[in-house]
């Protein structure tokens, strides 16, 4: 039987209270996380954006509409008699609508401006909106001048309002261009006019 000195009892007695002090300690890392993760809390927020539409659209016939995006898709205006067979001081029509299309989100500003090639400063020509289709000296004369101007030089602006259903387009704006021979147009001249009408969402 192995005696047991008082010097192997202290080192038992040192070693258990060791053990109880590193046990302890570990109970008290243990609350003491648990405390931390019951004062944390978080909250989360989240949105998905999506863009608007926006579709300017115009009508040669001022009943069908579609995209005339590009000066090589301009549509082609019927102007009246005689516009190829014009004398100083003849005066021609032609009627044109434009609106905002189907599912389009904002209103718009349109702006009127124009090119010209040809014998440009024999022609004249005046920009109106008019009440209705149709485009004539009867229909200018209550209608409301957007531009007027040698070809090539006038510009204006007027103004769009989308469709408050979502589902419809806006409403139709009715223009009517008025174009005049200068009372000293050579015989035979020519000029092509383009009309650019650029919407811009307001």
């Amino acid at each position: 039987m192995t005696a047991i000195t008082t010097e192997t009892k202290s080192h038992r007695w040192a070693s258990r209270k060791i053990a109880a002090v590193l046990a302890g300690g570990l109970v008290l890392g243990v609350g003491t996380m648990a405390t931390l993760a019951s004062w944390n809390d978080s909250e989360f927020a989240a949105a998905t954006f999506t863009a608007g539409k926006f579709n300017f659209e115009g009508a040669a016939d001022q009943a069908t509409f579609t995209d005339h995006a590009t000066t090589g898709t301009a549509a082609s205006l019927s102007f009246s008699a005689p516009f190829n067979n014009l004398t100083p001081n003849d005066i021609v029509y032609s009627g044109f609508a434009v609106r905002l299309g189907t599912g389009t989100t904002n209103n718009a500003t349109v702006t009127v401006t124009n090119t010209a090639t040809g014998a440009a400063t024999d022609y004249q020509y005046t920009l109106f909106t008019t009440a209705t289709a149709g485009c004539s000296a009867a229909a200018v004369s209550t209608g409301t001048i957007i531009a007027a101007s040698d070809l090539g030089t006038g510009t204006g602006t007027f103004a769009l309002n989308k469709n408050v259903l979502a589902t419809s387009p806006g409403a139709s704006t009715f223009l009517c261009f008025k174009v005049t021979a200068d009372s000293t147009v050579a015989q035979a001249s020519t000029s092509t006019i383009t009309w650019k009408l650029q919407a811009v969402s307001n």
